[in-house]
């Protein structure tokens, strides 16, 4: 059992929706829970990082790509219960919309497929629960 599981306390995550002429980087997500759906790139928020170096930590090293978060653009509560009613997971993510820099986004352990979509598209795909109104928020900040 990983110290993800039955937390004491809910976990800090961040992830990041990278803009890029008018597309979104979104990942698919190789490992459970949600493996298979595309969602952003993103992981835990370390000690004594702060939230926006957590989001470009985690980007570069889920997908290889750097990118300037410019601010947040959505929070999310995923909350799991196991069959007693118990939370097994309890993860806080805060989204951060960024202006992409560099890369092209590679497939990692993390990722099993990475796409550059526009946000229109992102019905037509597999996708994390509230992943389109994260994505309509980001390009709000970061026009593409």
């Amino acid at each position: 059992m990983s110290d993800r599981s039955y937390p004491a306390r809910p976990i800090l995550a961040v992830s990041t929706a990278v803009i890029r002429d008018g597309r979104v980087l979104v990942a698919q997500r190789a490992n459970a829970p949600g493996a298979g759906l595309f969602s952003l790139p993103g992981g835990l928020v370390e000690i004594g990082e702060t939230l926006a170096e957590a989001a470009a930590r985690e980007l570069m090293e889920e997908v290889g790509v750097v990118a300037e978060p410019v601010g947040l653009c959505g929070t999310r509560d995923i909350i799991m219960r196991d069959a007693e009613g118990r939370v097994e997971r309890h993860f806080v993510v805060l989204s951060f919309a960024a202006r992409w820099t560099s890369g092209e986004g590679t497939v990692s352990p993390e990722a099993a497929a990475i796409r550059w979509i526009r946000p229109e598209e992102a019905p037509t795909l597999p996708t994390t629960e509230g992943l389109a109104g994260v994505l309509a928020a980001a390009l709000a900040l970061v026009p593409g």
